[in-house]
């Protein structure tokens, strides 16, 4: 059984698209990040950066004691490496998979998170900020429209690359990019949006659908947080 702490943010579909894909059971704890739940102590025991999603797998490969896993690209990289899917064993097939997750980890989704931010969130709009981070989400689709060219999935095969950026592309028009722009990401887009498991997976958040996101009170939660008041 795997316990997934969740809400429902492009870093947390990333996590119900692999347990569906992998036909794993799981049962999701909702970590409220409006409200603060993510400061919570029991959670911070398996997620010290208190950022979800986090999960603990009650059955680790090793036959051990529970294991918890935090960061999004950590949990995908050690699910895929428990079931045997959705990563390649050879070298460099795994190799570049491993290069495209790291690409989303460490670039499309901050990226993408201060363009959201800004144009948003911000309780003042700041023009350079908006300009550069859409500009810089811009540059980055463009990367991926070119990996994608002449290839179904961004490392040829369906793989953990295509879990990771996919939620944070669906929302391009909240990042304010035109997907008609990039052809190769619009056939991706619709072709992983088709897939059973990935619709399965966002209707686990159905449940929390329709609920305002972002209060005045949530903002000083999820935009103020220092290391003196964690």
């Amino acid at each position: 059984m795997i316990e997934l702490y969740y809400w429902p943010t492009p870093n947390g579909h990333k996590i119900t698209i692999f347990l569906e894909e992998a036909e794993l059971e799981y049962q999701i704890y909702p970590i409220d990040i409006r409200v603060g739940a993510q400061f919570q102590s029991d959670f911070l025991k398996i997620a010290p950066n208190n950022r979800m999603p986090a999960i603990i797998d009650r059955n680790p490969i090793d036959a051990g004691q529970p294991i918890s896993v935090f960061e999004s690209g950590a949990i995908l990289q050690y699910l895929a490496e428990k079931t045997g899917n959705f990563l390649p064993t050879g070298l460099r097939d795994r190799t570049v998979v491993m290069e495209w997750l790291f690409w989303q980890m460490g670039g499309l989704g901050p990226m993408a998170g201060q363009n959201h931010h800004f144009a948003q969130y911000a309780p003042e709009k700041i023009p350079y900020a908006i300009e550069r981070y859409v500009k810089e989400t811009n540059r980055l689709y463009g990367v991926l429209d070119r990996q994608l060219q002449g290839k179904d999935y961004i490392a040829g095969e369906y793989s953990i690359a295509d879990m990771a950026s996919y939620p944070w592309v669906l929302l391009h028009e909240r990042q304010q990019q035109n997907i008609e722009d990039f052809a190769n990401l619009k056939a991706w887009l619709e072709r992983i949006r088709e897939r059973p498991a990935v619709i399965r997976a966002y209707q686990q958040a159905e449940p929390f659908a329709g609920q305002p996101t972002i209060t005045e009170e949530s903002r000083k939660i999820l935009f103020n947080q220092t290391a003196k008041n964690l």
